[in-house]
């Protein structure tokens, strides 16, 4: 699905680093992690590295276009190495979890909003809350 992290980081004309290529392959994995996740994740195998170094990377990953950013209202901003498209994400009221939902009206951006103010409307961002099948097998 994905290059290598190290092609991908040069393609998008960022220096090949530890850290970068651990948090990109940490991403593949761990799906909408939050720094201190990655950090947990990557810091065994790297024993200089620190939260604030975790933070750097994945400004400079966001920034270069390798992993999108969300932010749940309620939560710390997570990653995702899933972009390009136009899908959206349902987090759990509970746990916190977070998926992926795909777009159910087509390209970006999917939705027109009643104004768009002069803007050019590029993307459109939605959010479902609900309870994960985990946390509603706990409840009953």
């Amino acid at each position: 699905m994905y290059e290598t992290p190290e092609t991908e980081l040069r393609e998008a004309g960022l220096r090949v680093t530890a850290g970068r290529v651990a948090v990109l392959d940490a991403l593949g994995s761990m799906p909408h992690a939050d720094a201190d996740a990655l950090f947990r994740s990557i810091s065994p195998g790297l024993a200089n590295t620190s939260v604030q170094s975790v933070h750097n990377i994945l400004a400079d990953l966001s920034s270069a276009g390798l992993l999108r950013r969300i932010e749940p209202a309620g939560s710390s901003a997570r990653y995702e190495r899933r972009i390009g498209d136009n899908h959206h994400h349902v987090v759990c009221t509970n746990c916190g979890a977070v998926a992926d939902v795909d777009c159910v009206h087509g390209a970006a951006p999917c939705l027109t909003p009643s104004t768009d103010a002069g803007y050019r409307i590029q993307t459109a961002e939605v959010t479902f809350w609900g309870l994960c099948p985990a946390c509603q097998a706990a409840t009953g």
